[in-house]
């Protein structure tokens, strides 16, 4: 082996490990977000846990992605660590699934169909299709597809090339020994688990090992200890993520750290010791990439068939470990995990899941702060000003989350949400705001003794009802992504401001007959404009919607064209709202 076989090799792995991360970005980029936003809801037992996670790792091709999410969901308490212990087991038996797709480069024969197997024969086509896709369309979702087939096709291209470098190690001498060392079970485990922690990919580190089977000197023997160590090496990844995180992450992060030690023991003794009394004679074969395939999947299988049926076994082990310290305070609002920036889209799913929160807290908020003014009550007021706090609370935390992960690669389509979210929390934050000034203002009203006459009484709580009903809506418009209840609260918002500015007239000619006083105008007036306000908010948000499900036009001029005199259906709303809204 030369110097050139040398470079050759080291190329030819970074190219794999190139491949791997650029596929498995893409992978996660495309369906990262319908498959693992599963992970925290449908986990109601462990072995649904194990499935999704065993599917979750298949796709986005990475148990580590699978368990740094599961550490954040624990950390953010969407999960708990019992719905942890299913999915952390079923990400290992996911991530057998790129071995045996790297297996590929092993096939030999000379029929038609073993031959369109070889990756020599489908990478290149895939190859084209990729760049066809990823260069000269513009459609982002084609453009993903693109980036995972040229992934797959550069980790394949360089697994080749690697395997072509090393296949004149078979002759020397040296490189013989050193797998003859890795017999010894401790060696080959501390090499496996050295190796995958230092990459953070067991599936990489797998797929290393696959390459350097073709010099016919990776005996079963040697592999075995080998691959224990890959699934020690991997929990690297989820240990680290889990530091800085509350004690329940890392109890989750230290399950699945005992699950691939514990296992790997067990293993061990199971294999060791079965070979003393059967004296194995496939021990001294020379592995191939499917063998490595096997004995991966094999482990992993086995170890799942152990753990799974007791895990509550290693949850309690992983809570004596990790004992609690009686320091450690819950926050009242349950903060977003940065350790979910690992896949943007889920992360992006989480600040969603936070906004629908904020925006719940905003109605009743809104809610309070208008039944302040039929009768004032101060520990209504107190807690109109805690919600106005939390919800300040939430703007600041999901805005500053939003703009961390707009750092990260994200689709045309999360890049749409994204900049969504930016412009609801922002606006349902000032409505917390009017709901505190609306308080101040009936408060002033009560100290003042001030008592607004019958008609001023009725208006408002028309205006009121109207807007509580603009706020309803706004919400679920939001809630559910409905564009057209969101343009209806464009009528409903016309009619408000058409209300508000009769009852501010009407207050004008109760003022010059004396029916109230100058002060109780300012008041009355403050509280009509904070009103407004709420409906104007509601409308902007709701504007935003209909801008970014409407990219291709700008919102004012989509606006403009929906509220003309022409459209029948906002004509039709309009007027249905009119009807409903009025001062007798």
């Amino acid at each position: 082996m030369t110097i050139f076989d040398v470079l050759t090799f080291i190329g030819g792995i970074s190219l794999f490990l190139f491949g791997m991360n650029y596929m498995g970005s893409a992978l996660e980029k495309k369906a990262g977000g319908q498959l693992s936003g599963l992970l925290s809801k449908f986990t109601s037992n462990k072995y649904t846990g194990f499935l999704l996670g065993l599917a979750v790792t298949a796709v986005i091709q990475s148990s580590s992605a699978t368990t740094v999410m599961v550490v954040g969901f624990v950390n953010s308490g969407i999960m708990t660590i019992a719905q942890s212990v299913g999915v952390i087991m079923g990400a290992n038996v996911g991530t057998t699934v790129t071995a045996w797709i790297l297996s590929l480069t092993g096939l030999s024969g000379d029929s038609v169909f073993i031959q369109l197997l070889k990756p020599t024969s489908f990478t290149p086509i895939l190859a084209l299709i990729g760049v066809i896709l990823y260069v000269f369309l513009k459609d982002s979702k084609k453009k993903d597809l693109g980036m995972i087939l040229l992934g797959f096709a550069v980790l394949m291209f360089g697994m080749d090339t690697a395997s072509d470098a090393v296949s004149g190690l078979k002759n020397v001498p040296e490189f013989t020994q050193l797998f003859v060392l890795f017999k010894n079970p401790i060696l080959g485990i501390l090499a496996g688990a050295v190796l995958t922690g230092i990459i953070q990919s067991s599936s990489a580190s797998v797929g290393i090992l696959q390459a350097l089977c073709v010099t016919g000197q990776v005996t079963v023997g040697a592999a075995f200890p080998i691959i224990l160590g890959q699934h020690i090496g991997t929990c690297v990844t989820a240990l680290l993520s889990s530091m800085g995180a509350n004690k329940n992450a890392k109890r989750a992060a230290m399950i699945h750290f005992n699950f691939n030690v514990f296992g790997s023991i067990i293993l061990m003794l199971l294999f060791y010791g079965a070979d003393l009394i059967f004296k194995f004679t496939f021990v001294d074969k020379s592995a191939s990439a499917v063998d490595i395939a096997i004995i991966h999947t094999a482990c992993s299988l086995i170890e799942t068939a152990i753990f799974l049926p007791i895990s509550k076994v290693l949850e309690k082990i992983s809570i004596m470990m990790i004992r609690d310290s009686g320091t450690e305070e819950e926050d009242e609002v349950a903060l977003l995990d940065e350790r979910l920036f690992i896949n943007p889209a889920v992360a992006l799913s989480q600040a969603r899941e936070r906004t629908y929160e904020m925006v719940k807290e905003t109605s009743v908020a809104i809610s309070k702060g208008l039944g302040q003014l039929s009768s004032y009550d101060e520990k209504r007021a107190e807690k109109i000003k805690k919600l106005e706090e939390k919800i300040d609370k939430y703007e600041d935390v999901i805005n500053s989350y939003l703009v961390k992960l707009s750092a990260t690669d994200l689709s045309a389509e999360d890049s749409y949400e994204m900049t969504k979210l930016l412009h609801v929390i922002s606006g349902f934050e000032r409505i917390s705001d009017h709901a505190v000034h609306i308080s101040v203002h009936a408060r002033e009203m009560m100290e003042g003794n001030m008592k607004l006459s019958q008609s001023a009484k009725k208006e408002l709580t028309v205006i009121a009802t109207a807007v509580l009903e603009a706020m309803d809506m706004t919400s679920k418009a939001f809630r559910h992504n409905n564009i057209e209840l969101a343009t209806d609260v464009e009528a409903i918002e016309q009619v408000i401001d058409k209300l508000t500015a009769k009852a501010k007239n009407n207050h004008i000619e109760r003022m010059l007959r004396d029916d109230c006083t100058f002060e109780q105008g300012l008041i009355y007036n403050d509280i009509l404009t904070a009103i407004e306000r709420v409906s104007d908010h509601c409308s902007d948000i709701c504007a935003s919607m209909i801008e970014i499900s409407h990219s291709s036009m700008g919102v004012h001029e989509y606006l403009q064209e929906f509220k003309s005199k022409d459209n029948p259906a906002f004509r039709n709303k309009y007027y249905e709202f009119k009807d409903k809204y009025k001062f007798d």
